[in-house]
């Protein structure tokens, strides 16, 4: 590493050549390489489907969850900063008065010092509590492994190594001690990433480098003695990079379809590579399910498609333009719209990966869609099928369930890896539909309906079964190739950009982050719903769902909204009837996950009240219903993604660490995780009590 320690700090504030788009304050730079700039862009949903307003009046109340309004103490609270500079608490952004909880009167789980908001160049913590860099960009996974190297990247290099900009992590059991952590790598920021980086020209190192940079890792990992920190196990037989070049096999339906067919596969059954990997989830069958997401910025010359049918299909997708931005099609031609058409219909899927097997080929399975990915949580039917749940990522469109035709086969004996080996292939995929029980009392304003519950009932549309297309004036395979043009056409309910989704191993109840909507109620749009009840919606909300007979084959669910997210001293937010001056302030929901005491935790992206982005422990049923305590923040330019929570750890992935506008290698505007003089480098971090003992108890 030869970045000089003498150099300063970028200023934490935006300094780029145009201000970010987005209403969370987000850095312009993150919008261009995360999403391409999505939000500078019209919505692509555009449809005239009918609107949640126009079905309101034949909604009708499907209530299932208790009222809650219990009231708990507060007490100030301490938090300790590690790896970085020392914490420098500051008042809570957005106005108001703080009020973090006392550690023992949350329920178990959540009995920890809530971290006050704040703008540290590091991963705050609660006091009591202790972490570790689990894995960092560049980091060693083979014995043949070169060491990182800021100024001498290749795509050589990189496929020997941890990829960049950690997103979903998951961790499957191994041995006594042991686990297989695997972690998405969403995107590449090539001006933070590279020295002397010139977006007009990158190099072909550059190129090569950030397409290795993208995709997967699994990595083997050892628990530490005497904490709860995890180390990797170089020259692990079960490591594996997955990248931008890696083979990729494409299963179900559409598979060799001709609109997935390419000069490099006529066959159309090998894809190369896995882009803009978001969130995911884990099968019960072993298995490790990944969402590519934002996968239209990678392709240029979208303008050169002319037929009026294939450019309003690109439109939908949000293929534009042609220059791509990191101009991959100087150097491959499978970018390049103009040369391949159908390249672009290869991405967008669901990724299943066997963990177990670094000989497997990971598929992606078609029977599940065709759209920008957040995620895919799976939950068994009550006969013994398979459901997965999956969130559409962006302004105005839909949430999704499949479910699978084949039941799951317990065990992991070969006989039945080879049976679940193809559930995914073989299914009916839906989308959903949501009514109000309050008419006329949306006014986008945040404001409760009468009732105090933004709450009502909904029904699953099939879409695609199989061979058998439920649309009108569409095929099997245009529905799975083009799921949103078919989702626009039954009516499905346009929402506040549906991103992770987890259903609830206690109770089933199916839990979705809404981060925001900034166009929510803007002329021409959808206006507020009761799904989605705030217009210019910065700061999202969390839907909750339960399904009829707490069944996931189910068609019909019941719904309420859990969170309206923003600062509690906003009337317009809602913590599921917690008292609001004893909840930690929260924006933009992104991730979630439980923990064994069927806690819910919401990590964020794009905090809109000034402070970083933090994980936040939120408690679902019961008195305290609602209660909401954030237990850390990250660096500064930073997304808390992943997480992972055990009952004596927490894992969540840093991503993007200074990436804010301007920051560049010579210039970076944050030193976290290695200090002085480094660049920053997207991390996954453990966290654990000092004590030994479990989490928030």
């Amino acid at each position: 590493m030869t970045v000089s320690p003498e150099r300063p700090l970028l200023p934490v504030v935006d300094t780029g050549d145009r201000p970010s788009p987005c209403s969370t304050g987000r850095a312009a730079l993150t919008c261009r390489y995360r999403c391409g700039d999505a939000c500078a862009h019209d919505a692509p949903n555009t449809s005239t489907n009918e609107t949640f307003a126009d079905v309101l009046a034949a909604a009708t109340s499907r209530r299932t969850l208790l009222r809650t309004g219990a009231v708990i103490g507060a007490a100030a609270a301490t938090t300790v900063a590690v790896g970085g500079p020392a914490a420098a608490t500051k008042g809570r952004p957005g106005g108001g008065s703080h009020h973090p909880q006392r550690p023992g009167s949350a329920p178990h789980g959540l009995r920890f010092e809530a971290v006050p908001p704040n703008t540290t160049d590091a991963v705050t913590i609660p006091s009591g509590y202790r972490q570790d860099v689990v894995i960092r960009w560049g980091d060693p996974l083979f014995k043949d492994s070169p060491r990182f190297d800021v100024n001498r990247q290749t795509g050589a290099s990189q496929r020997r190594q941890f990829g960049y900009n950690n997103d979903f992590v998951g961790l499957l059991p191994l041995g006594r001690d042991t686990h297989l952590l695997v972690v998405n790598h969403e995107y590449t920021d090539e001006q933070i990433m590279f020295p002397k980086y010139v977006k007009a020209s990158p190099t072909r190192d550059q190129v090569e480098a950030a397409l290795a940079a993208h995709g997967l890792s699994v990595v083997a990992v050892r628990e530490q003695r005497r904490s709860g920190a995890l180390e990797p196990i170089v020259g692990h037989p079960l490591n594996r990079r997955l990248h931008g070049s890696t083979e990729f096999r494409l299963s179900g339906p559409v598979a060799g379809h001709e609109l997935v067919r390419t000069k490099a596969d006529p066959q159309g059954r090998t894809a190369l590579g896995t882009f803009n990997n978001c969130s995911g989830g884990l099968t019960p069958w072993g298995t490790w399910l990944t969402a590519e997401e934002n996968i239209n910025q990678y392709f240029a010359n979208a303008a050169t498609r002319t037929d009026p049918v294939e450019a309003k299909r690109l439109k939908r997708y949000g293929v534009a333009g042609t220059t791509s931005e990191r101009q991959w099609e100087k150097y491959e031609d499978r970018f390049d719209l103009a040369k391949e058409p159908n390249e672009v219909n290869r991405f967008g899927w669901i990724v299943e990966v066997d963990p177990y097997d670094p000989t497997s080929t990971p598929r992606k399975r078609t029977a599940l869609g065709r759209f920008k990915h957040e995620a895919a949580q799976p939950r068994i039917t009550r006969d013994g099928r398979v459901a997965v749940y999956m969130g559409d990522d962006e302004r105005f469109d839909y949430f999704y369930k499949f479910v699978s035709h084949g039941k799951v086969k317990r065990g992991r004996s070969l006989r039945a890896r080879r049976h679940n080996a193809d559930l995914l292939d073989h299914g009916t995929l839906y989308v959903a539909k949501f009514t109000g029980d309050s008419p006329g009392e949306i006014d986008g304003s945040g404001k409760l309906p009468a009732d105090g519950r933004f709450d009502g009932g909904g029904e699953w549309i099939p879409l695609v079964s199989g061979d058998r297309s439920h649309v009108p004036g569409f095929s099997a395979a245009e529905v799975l190739l083009f799921t949103r043009l078919a989702a626009d056409t039954v009516g499905a309910t346009k929402m506040d950009r549906p991103e992770d989704v987890e259903p609830s191993p206690r109770s089933g109840k199916v839990y979705v982050a809404l981060t925001n909507n900034s166009n929510r109620g803007a002329a021409g749009q959808a206006p507020a719903d009761e799904a989605n009840p705030r217009n210019a919606n910065k700061n999202g909300h969390v839907l909750e769902l339960t399904e009829a007979r707490n069944d996931s084959a189910a068609t019909s669910f019941a719904w309420n909204l859990l969170l309206v997210c923003g600062d509690p001293d906003d009337p317009s937010t809602y913590f599921g009837g917690y008292p609001k001056k004893d909840v930690s302030p929260i924006s933009c929901p992104d991730n979630v996950a439980f923990d064994p005491h069927g806690n819910l935790w919401i990590s964020t992206d794009g905090n809109a009240l000034g402070s970083h982005d933090g994980l936040f422990g939120v408690s679902v049923e019961g008195r305290s219903r609602g209660l909401t305590k954030q237990f850390l923040t990250v660096p500064t330019g930073a997304e808390t993604c992943g997480p992972v929570i055990q009952r004596d750890r927490v894992l969540v992935a840093v991503q993007h660490p200074g990436e804010k506008d301007g920051a560049t290698v010579e210039q970076p505007a944050s030193q976290w995780p290695d200090g002085p003089g480094t660049v920053p480098r997207p991390a996954v971090v453990a966290v654990w009590r000092a004590d030994g003992r479990d989490i928030g108890v």
